[in-house]
């Protein structure tokens, strides 16, 4: 027997689509994979090498709880010298296996049965199964191509109730790629509710810059973690940053489900946030983005999609298909049977994103041009 908070989580679809991607490939297919939002970059060579270090001199051993004092240092160090912000401790930051448990012990913290936290519509896929697995409401509100996907802070205002516990902001943005206003963050911040601040895509930015929400306010968690910017998806390697009140609760959580990240990832992680070597790395990471980026986006106004205000962060493009589709699951499916590319349905990203689909450029620029090209001609047979 399934609990009932099973039953009712929705799928992951871009995986979904992924799977059947490799069973297709399993079968002889080629296929152009544009639809997984993973770094195609190898790990830095430094931080490989002090993870071999770490093995060495005997670190397989727990951790404190709430991560290394070294890691979490640094990361205090990392926010004071990018953000210029010095409004928490060390023993504030609590390193988890991934930023996803992250965002798990974080949300456990705060939202009772029955509570609310703002999300927008479109959003990242798993935020709201959290939210609902907590037995708490996501509160959708709506954000809009022509805004970029921001959030009004009037929209949310609008919404606010007095079970309203939080408002989850992510930018960079996934799916959208687009950056939230500084303007707009002070606002959301000055709104009397805790912020919670998805920042795993800060550092992928190509145009402007990231703001952390610590930057606006102290009543935040900070959600981040090593698997974008520096290619670390499968070290599972994140931490947040919290209000003092909430170390001790979190910290009781970590002991009793998790006891503690991954020893020699954490050794990873203090070198990749302060080895020179790994911040050339990321630079030239940087720059190979940027590259598919200014290529990607007029390439998709060629075929027929819309993009209204282009993204400069993270390392997606949500496109308007309704020139091709109203129902972007199907789509998706279509486009990988028949013309063998990967891309994800915007319905996996709300109800506001059916209509669009998810490009990631997280691949080589050659595999992007034959991916677009395999796209464009099968749209073009099949008519639109």
């Amino acid at each position: 027997m399934v609990c009932r908070r099973l039953k009712d989580m929705t799928s992951f679809i871009v995986m979904d689509v992924l799977e059947r991607a490799q069973e297709m490939e399993r079968a002889g297919e080629s296929v152009i994979h544009l639809e997984v939002g993973e770094p195609d970059f190898n790990t830095p060579e430094a931080i490989k090498e002090s993870a071999i270090e770490a093995l060495r001199r005997g670190d397989t051993h727990y951790t404190h709880s709430l991560g290394t004092p070294k890691l979490r240092e640094a990361i205090c160090a990392y926010y004071s010298k990018t953000y210029g912000v010095n409004n928490f401790e060390p023993d504030q930051v609590i390193v988890t296996s991934g930023t996803s448990p992250a965002f798990l012990v974080g949300m456990s913290t705060v939202l009772e049965c029955g509570d609310e936290i703002i999300l927008s519509n479109p959003h990242y896929s798993c935020h709201p199964n959290f939210v609902r697995f907590l037995e708490a409401v996501p509160k959708m509100v709506r954000v809009y191509e022509e805004d970029a996907f921001q959030y009004r802070p009037e929209a949310i205002k609008a919404e606010l109730t007095p079970r309203t516990k939080a408002i989850l902001i992510n930018s960079p943005a996934n799916p959208t790629g687009n950056l939230l206003e500084p303007e707009r963050m002070a606002e959301i911040a000055d709104l009397g509710r805790l912020v919670m601040s998805d920042e795993i895509y800060h550092g992928l930015v190509y145009e402007g810059r990231a703001r952390s929400i610590l930057e606006f306010t102290d009543n935040c968690i900070v959600y981040n973690g090593f698997s974008k910017l520096y290619a670390m998806t499968g070290w599972r390697l994140g931490y947040l940053i919290v209000p003092k009140y909430m170390v001790r609760p979190i910290q009781k959580m970590v002991q009793n489900f998790f006891i503690s990240a991954n020893s020699v990832a954490q050794a990873a992680g203090c070198t990749a946030l302060t080895d020179p070597s790994v911040r050339e790395d990321v630079q030239k990471m940087l720059e190979t983005y940027d590259r598919r980026r200014r290529y990607i986006i007029p390439r998709l106004r060629e075929i027929g999609f819309g993009i209204t205000v282009e993204p400069t962060g993270a390392f997606y493009v949500l496109a308007n298909a309704r020139r091709f589709t109203d129902d972007s699951y199907k789509f998706a499916f279509e486009v990988l049977e028949n013309a063998k590319v990967g891309i994800t349905p915007g319905v996996d990203f709300g109800s506001n994103a059916e209509g669009y689909v998810r490009f990631s450029y997280a691949n080589s620029l050659e595999n992007i041009k034959e991916g677009l090209n395999r796209l464009e001609n099968y749209l073009n047979g099949r008519g639109r």
